[in-house]
Formats: C-alpha cells, structure tokens, sequence
C-alpha cells in the first residue's frame, strides 16, 4: 500500500481557508488520503496566522502547517510557533534563534513521514542560511531514524532554484514542492531517482485577482512605484491547488504524483 499524502498550495485568506473546508473532507474520502500539509503563511488575512485560522484548518483536515516569510507577521505566529510539538512549522534555515522548527515527523498509522519546511534565497526578502545545506544537515540527523517518507516544502520566488535543489535532494527525499508565487506550474513529475517534483502548487484564493490581492488595491503599486496597502480578496471565483502524491513507503519513492485543482464561487 502507498502512503497518499495531499499538500495544499498557499492558502490565501478567508477566501482560501472556505476553499478547503469546502473540497478537503471530500478529497480526503475519495482519495483515501492518508495525512494533508498545507502551507499557511497567508492564512490569517493574507499574512501570518492566528490559533483561530489555525483551528478552521485543522476542523477542515489538515494535519500539519508549512509556512514561509510571512509566519512572523503576527504575534499569535510566532506564539504558536514556540509551542512544543506545534502544527505549524517555519523554514528550517532562518537563524537557528529564531522561535520554531523547521521539520517535524508525521505519525500516520504504523508509518512516519518527516515534512521539512525551507525557503530559498533568490530575490526572496529575508537573509536566510543555505536551503541545501540546512537539508543536508536534516538528513543527516534523521539518517538512522526510521521513516517511510520525506517531503520537502520549498518556499521560493524562483523556479531555477526550485528545480537544483529538487534535483540536489534526488533520491534522498520523496518530494520536494514549491510554494510561495501563488501560480500552479504544469512541471509535475518524477525526477531521475524517485522524487516527485512541482515547481509551484499555486494557492487557495480567489482566481481573478493579483495572486489574491485584489486588483483596485494591488495596481497602484504598479503605477505608482509606491509602498500601498494590500487588500485581501474574500469573493469571487475561488481556487483550490494541491498536489496528491503516492510514496513507496518501503522505497520512499514518489510512485504516482497529480495536480488536483478545484473551483467555487465563494
């Protein structure tokens, strides 16, 4: 039997989290999914999260939270992020006195899935330490823990970095997928040594929008060159993007990976 694991692009807001409250216990069903990462930095608003958002998530099925940039933008974040043994992770490679942790290992049965959460450094806006190096730290500290499975969620802005770290961690990770951009890519695949592989799942948000900000608000920026106030849309035609992934639990290969894409009229 594989272990079916969904992770959930960026979820982007009110708008976002209806989204997957509405498809996820389905999918769930009709899948068989066994565990749901989602990345929630943009949960609470558009930036940063809050126990409420955080527990709309989880009442929905989501087991475990990656996060990016944004986790830090409200005091609640970082409170829950200094939890022990909390849902919600931070990249692994900010400066190691930062609250958080950057990987967690998922109990799924008899079965044990290690997430990692990094960010890249490319036109990203924190100085962060080096993405392949803090993986190559990670497993080499889980190197003789038993686990049926890695996924590895890179957080980053452009896809050349996304696909040379992917190809870095071939055949040593399961998966490792991109978040951040907001925007689905059609590179789905298994690399060379059985890692699965998605440049960027995309997000839950409203569709018709600049990645999720609404355009009255976000085009000033644009035509200005000023810093404005980002307004976050709550309605309209709204996204859902994940990616579904089979692993090998023996082999902890990628054996079958799909993008599922959802919409509704929120």
């Amino acid at each position: 039997m594989t272990l079916k694991v969904l992770i959930i692009g960026d979820i982007m807001g009110k708008a976002g989290r209806k989204a997957v409250a509405h498809f996820l216990p389905a999918l769930r069903e009709e899948y068989g999914i066994d565990t749901v990462i989602a990345n929630a930095e943009n949960l609470a608003h558009g930036k940063g999260v809050t126990r409420t958002t955080l527990r709309e998530m989880t009442d929905a099925g989501v087991d475990c939270f990656t996060s990016g940039n944004h986790v830090w933008a409200k005091p609640e974040g970082v409170e829950i992020l200094s939890a022990q043994d909390s849902v919600l992770l931070r990249p692994a490679n900010y400066p190691p006195q930062n609250p958080g942790q950057g990987e967690k290992i998922l109990s799924i049965a008899t079965k044990s899935l290690l997430v990692v959460n990094l960010m890249g450094r490319d036109f990203m806006p924190a100085g962060v330490d080096c993405p392949f190096r803090a993986l190559d730290a990670i497993l080499a500290k889980h190197a003789s823990t038993p686990l049926n499975g890695i996924i590895v969620d890179f957080h980053g802005e452009v896809t050349s970095e996304k696909h040379a770290i992917a190809l870095y961690a071939d055949g040593r990770v399961s998966a490792v997928v991109g978040t951040h951009t907001h925007v689905p890519t059609a590179d789905e695949r298994i690399l060379p040594k059985g890692t699965g592989f998605q440049s960027d799942i995309g997000m839950c948000g409203v569709r018709d929008t600049l990645i999720g900000i609404t355009y009255e608000s976000g085009i000033q920026r644009f035509l200005s060159s000023r810093p404005t106030h980002f307004e976050v849309a709550e309605s309209g035609l709204t996204v859902f993007n994940s990616v579904l992934l089979e692993i090998d639990p023996k082999t902890r290969q990628t054996v079958r990976i799909e993008r599922i894409g959802k919409e509704l009229t929120i």
